[in-house]
């Protein structure tokens, strides 16, 4: 018998490894690692806030979330942390959570994309997720937990004009408010659409800090701010379209629930609000009365032309300075042209603009200077010069006449000489002649009476043929001038170049000084655009310059360079600026012009 109480050991022994064993085995299996999202719904509405749980049942690291945008959802809450940890007949569980509130912003089949984390050393993922977004659906609410007000009723976004009929070229001001009620929060906005300005040149004006103020709306109290301000001027008549800014917002509003001390207990909401697009009717200028000379002025401005000096000795120059201050569309009409004398060379001006846009429009003052130098002695007159423009307090046309400008050359050469005759220089000029015939000359140089007969001759033949071959030339080239005459863009490209590359010098000669320094780098980066984006600069708003340039495969980082730069170049000129400070700023304009070049298709 003791043989088979051994062989039952054995047997028991055997049996509780195996026990042993699987219990390790299922050990083993609880402890698996576990990472997965969970989401509240499959299926929802437009409207409808969808909750995700990434969930894991042991601590890890370096969490990454899917990004949510190009899924085809905002973040409207989150992420919150949720960690419960338990022991049961002392077996332990861990389960940590990163919780998001989604709100979709697209209908159609849309796929939540895998998070990632790190536990023990190991990256683990999540299984992608496809949720069915269908249109807005009604959404039964609890009396208790629904808001008391609504935030459709309660949020607007109005766009103030400051006039719906103006003048071509008479400024209008476009002011956007957001009213909200008192019981409303505000707690983030973010632009859908931004609003364009089609034929109309725009200055948008810079608010520092938004500040809740009071008003009234639809006959009640509201609460409102300004979030933008920007002034437009008409370049055509007719109907012109202004297309909307639209908002997404974020709110608080109070629900029918109360705390201890019996105040509404908040809730999130969300809406979306458009200021609706405005029609302008822009009315022509009258013919009636338009002077000839027109070139488009609106405004109330003052007209004057300045010499630097009206005596001069041989070899001095003087400055010419046309210059028009006042209100009105400033950068958007040329100043009259001076005819002067055929003795005096003119040059070609530099033009100077020192303009602000406060909300009432363009003011300040433009001029062109032209430098001139005489080329004989004489006394010569500069004929009176005319400006004309468009008079919005009277709405009527206006003309202003400078005083005729005499200039006095004390010295050189007289212009006589070319013209009138002097009747001493005449006699003295005889005399001289009758005294180079006395003389006879001594020594004769005799040649040969007998010559090659021209006809038939080398030279004869190239005479004859020399206009044939001159034929195809003149014809090349006059094709070559029309082409390049009727090339209106072109002409204006190479000349923008080459003022862009002047204007460049300029800065680097006057980087001693301030003023004239950021003047010419100004109008050296204006005149780059020109050439490269072939626009003019009533076109140059800020929105419009980085449109063009990034769709012209422009680096984003260069671009915002640029248009930094050029704003500062009109704050550092009333500004301190130290030298070393100017050179950065030329070494940085030339660098971004460099970079543009290269980048520019």
């Amino acid at each position: 018998m003791k043989p088979k109480v051994h062989e039952h050991q054995k047997i028991t022994r055997v049996s509780k490894r195996i026990v042993l064993f699987l219990i390790l085995i299922s050990n083993s299996l609880i402890a698996q690692v576990q990472f997965e999202a969970k989401v509240s719904k499959n299926s929802l509405g437009l409207n409808e806030r969808l909750r995700v749980d990434f969930t894991m049942n042991a601590d890890g690291d370096n969490f990454v979330p899917p990004n949510f945008e190009s899924s085809g959802f905002r973040v409207v809450a989150g992420p919150s942390q949720s960690v419960s940890q338990s022991w049961i007949n002392g077996k332990s569980s861990f389960n940590k959570s990163y919780i998001y509130i989604l709100l979709p912003t697209q209908k159609g089949t849309l796929t939540l994309k895998q998070a990632s984390i790190e536990i023990n050393g190991q990256i683990y993922k999540t299984s992608p997720v496809k949720i069915t977004v269908t249109n807005a659906v009604e959404i039964p609410k609890d009396p208790n937990e629904a808001p008391a007000i609504s935030a459709d009723d309660n949020i607007y976004l109005v766009a103030d004009i400051s006039k719906s009929n103006p003048y071509i070229n008479e400024p209008i001001t476009v002011v956007y408010k957001l009213y909200f009620s008192y019981n409303i929060g505000i707690s983030n906005w973010r632009e859908l659409n931004k609003p364009k300005y089609n034929d109309f040149w725009s200055q948008n004006i810079d608010i520092k800090q938004l500040v809740a103020q009071d008003g009234t709306f639809k006959g009640e109290r509201y609460r409102y701010v300004v979030l933008r301000k920007t002034v437009l001027y008409p370049q055509k008549s007719g109907k012109l379209e202004i297309e909307p800014l639209s908002l997404d917002i974020d709110c608080q509003v109070p629900t029918n629930r109360r705390n201890f001390w019996g105040q509404p207990l908040m809730t999130q909401d969300n809406k979306r609000v458009s200021a609706g697009s405005k029609v302008i009717n822009v009315r022509a200028l009258p013919e009636k009365g338009k002077p000839e000379d027109f070139s488009g002025a609106v405004g109330k401005f003052d007209f004057k032309v300045k010499p630097s000096k009206t005596v001069l000795k041989n070899g001095e120059s003087l400055d010419l300075d046309i210059s028009v201050v006042g209100t009105g569309n400033l950068k958007l009409f040329t100043l009259p042209k001076p005819v002067v004398p055929s003795a005096l060379e003119m040059y070609d001006p530099v033009h100077d603009e020192n303009v602000s846009t406060p909300l009432t429009g363009m003011t300040g003052r433009i001029s062109d200077k032209y430098t001139i130098i005489p080329q004989f002695k004489g006394s010569y007159q500069i004929k009176p010069m005319r400006f004309s423009y468009f008079d919005l307090s009277s709405y009527s046309y206006k003309t202003i006449t400078s005083q005729p400008i005499t200039i006095n050359v004390l010295d050189g050469p007289s212009a006589a000489n070319s013209g009138k005759t002097n009747p001493n220089e005449v006699a003295k000029t005889k005399l001289e002649v009758a005294k180079s015939f006395a003389y006879i000359k001594q020594k004769t140089s005799l040649q040969s009476k007998q010559k090659d007969d021209f006809l038939g001759s080398g030279l004869f033949y190239s005479l004859v043929f020399l206009p044939f071959l001159a034929i195809p030339l003149l014809i090349v080239g006059k094709r070559r001038k029309e082409a390049s005459d009727n090339d209106v863009i072109g002409n204006k490209i190479k000349k923008s170049n080459a003022l862009a590359k002047k204007y460049l010098g300029d800065a680097k000669k006057h980087i001693g000084n301030k003023e004239l320094f950021y003047i010419a780098l100004e109008k050296a980066m204006h005149n780059f655009l020109k050439a490269k984006l072939r626009i003019e600069t009533s076109d140059m708003s800020k929105e419009k310059i980085t449109e063009l340039l990034l769709s012209r495969k422009a680096n984003t980082e260069t671009v915002s360079d640029f248009i930094h730069l050029t704003e500062n170049c009109e704050l550092a000129r009333y500004a301190f600026a130290s030298e070393s400070s100017i050179q950065n700023d030329y070494d940085k304009a030339v660098m971004i012009i460099s970079e543009l070049e290269k980048q520019l298709k």
